[in-house]
């Protein structure tokens, strides 16, 4: 699990120069190397009115209440294809659900475990973790755009997008504060993941990569 990898650096200081807070993409966890960009990366398109609706149809998915201080933009329209909208509808709730383990500080949260499966959930386990072990939490924007939907004919599937962390940062709970950093070009992250349709018809995570920085996301 690699999402917001600027917040794994940030939660490795020594003791000594306790926790200081960093925005979170400022590190780079690079696990993939294509540089085309994207079509949308750089979006101020039409298209970031309409985000996706944030509860599909079907199996009763687990509610997700984040706190006011986290915000999201989902800047990925319906597609028209009823299978590829399912996995944009799931994907986004398998990141908040992902935020909301990190608010409620349990690395074995069970919203996010509806969404993630095998190498997927260990990793985000551990990523979760040690926001638990350093007292720390997230707080700002989000935003979540340029997705590349593929479906395959065996159930399984992949989500590729990018995510804009510039004003997204880690939260000492000690203090309840957030330092803000610059933007730069590692802010703009890709991910990569592997999906398939499980027995009660949602789309789950099975393994996720990223790179910050990515070419393919800058503005």
């Amino acid at each position: 699990m690699n999402r917001r990898p600027t917040l794994l650096a940030a939660l490795t200081l020594t003791a000594a120069a306790a926790l200081t807070l960093s925005a979170c993409g400022s590190d780079d966890s690079s696990k993939s190397k294509d540089n085309d960009k994207i079509a949308g990366a750089d979006t101020g398109s039409e298209a970031s009115a309409s985000p996706t609706a944030s509860d599909p149809a079907s199996a009763a998915r687990p509610k997700i209440d984040l706190p006011s201080d986290l915000s999201y933009t989902f800047d990925w329209p319906k597609t028209g294809d009823e299978e590829k909208d399912a996995i944009l509808a799931d994907g986004e709730q398998s990141i908040k659900a992902v935020d909301l383990a990190i608010v409620n500080q349990n690395a074995l949260d069970k919203p996010y475990l509806f969404y993630y499966e095998g190498e997927a959930a260990a990793s985000t386990q551990k990523f979760v973790q040690n926001y638990i072990d350093h007292k720390a939490a997230i707080t700002g924007a989000y935003r979540f755009y340029a997705p590349q939907v593929a479906v395959s004919k065996d159930g399984t599937a992949s989500l590729s997008y990018c995510e804009d962390q510039g004003k997204a940062y880690v939260k000492d709970l000690k203090t309840n504060k957030a330092k803000k950093t610059e933007v730069t070009a590692k802010s703009y992250v890709i991910y990569h993941t592997s999906l398939k349709k499980n027995d009660k018809g949602v789309w789950v995570i099975q393994k996720m990569v990223s790179q910050s920085g990515s070419p393919k996301c800058q503005p």
